[in-house]
């Protein structure tokens, strides 16, 4: 009997500690738990390393660079002989393995700080703007107004026209240009939490505004807000080879998944396994992106707790 007792006791015990744990405690529990989600962020995290370690590879296993050209092999198909035609050669016979691998390094640097760029921005702002309502609102809804009126093709070209087109330049115009869609959904979602029960008892108890949208409004709005830069990411990282093919992005002979597809269309009857890998790239990193976001956002939610 007491053996029966003390079986009964631990998992009460262990259950009341993970019930009174905090939202992040709860989140790593439930996602340990989420294998596709953990399969997900395992790919995104190897795919990162890949291009992070771009240089090692080039330099011991494929023994080439992004840049070097051989004309012997002007759209050579995929063949493991040499290693560094392993996914083909471009139409100056480039190894695609090599600029898929630095390519990486850019398109996901473009993606990921642009990214937390818009979040930032968007995420703040919103907030803002939802809670505090009256003029400050007002302002916030105005230059929104007035940034998206102005034609972005328009605003690209005169940017550009005064800064070098670049990774780091694009990244920039992206973060501060492109975060107005985050602010709307934001300032939405606080509108409604605004007068919930539970905002209106902490006014009532004296708490500050900031502790207000920081510990009760934002956990509320994080799980979309995943999601969110999950798909922010993965637009992104495309918008970045539209720029990059208006010449407004990443210029050659600099790589990135987005003018490695731009400029495989021009040949794709020709080599079409060019048009291959930088697309499977992007496909997996957005579908990854998307799966993580997903699973945060089951993680995350306070509605979801109970089940």
């Amino acid at each position: 009997m007491a053996t029966v007792a003390r079986a009964d006791v631990v998992p009460a015990t262990v259950a009341s500690r993970r019930a009174s744990a905090g939202l992040w405690t709860n989140a790593w529990y439930s996602l340990r738990r989420d294998r596709l989600t953990m399969g997900a962020a395992a790919l995104l995290l190897l795919l990162a390393a890949s291009a992070i370690a771009a240089p090692l590879f080039a330099q011991y296993v494929f023994h080439t660079s992004f840049e070097e050209q051989d004309l012997l092999h002007i759209y050579a198909k995929p063949t493991f002989d040499p290693p560094a035609y392993m996914l083909g050669a471009d139409e100056i016979g480039r190894s695609q393995v090599v600029r898929l691998l630095y390519g990486g390094q850019v398109s996901l640097f473009i993606g990921f700080v642009a990214a937390l760029m818009n979040l930032t921005l968007g995420v703040g702002l919103g907030l803002l703007a939802g809670y505090m309502r009256g003029a400050v609102d007002d302002l916030i809804t105005w230059f929104i107004t007035t940034l998206n009126s102005i034609p972005i093709i328009f605003l690209l070209l005169l940017i550009t026209s005064l800064f070098q087109p670049g990774a780091l330049t694009l990244t920039l115009i992206i973060g501060v240009l492109f975060w107005t869609g985050v602010t709307n959904f934001v300032r939405g979602q606080t509108f409604a939490l605004r007068e919930r029960e539970f905002i209106t008892a902490a006014r009532t108890i004296g708490a500050a505004t900031p502790r207000i949208l920081m510990r009760h409004i934002l956990p509320n709005v994080l799980p979309l807000i995943f999601v969110l830069a999950a798909i922010d990411i993965g637009s992104i990282i495309l918008a970045e080879s539209a720029l990059s093919y208006l010449g407004l992005g990443v210029l050659p002979p600099t790589p990135s998944w987005g003018n490695m597809l731009s400029n495989a269309q021009s040949y794709a009857t020709r080599a079409p396994w060019l048009v291959v890998a930088p697309g499977a790239m992007i496909f997996l990193t957005v579908l990854c992106l998307y799966l993580i976001g997903d699973g945060l956002r089951d993680a995350l939610d306070p509605r979801l707790k109970a089940s």
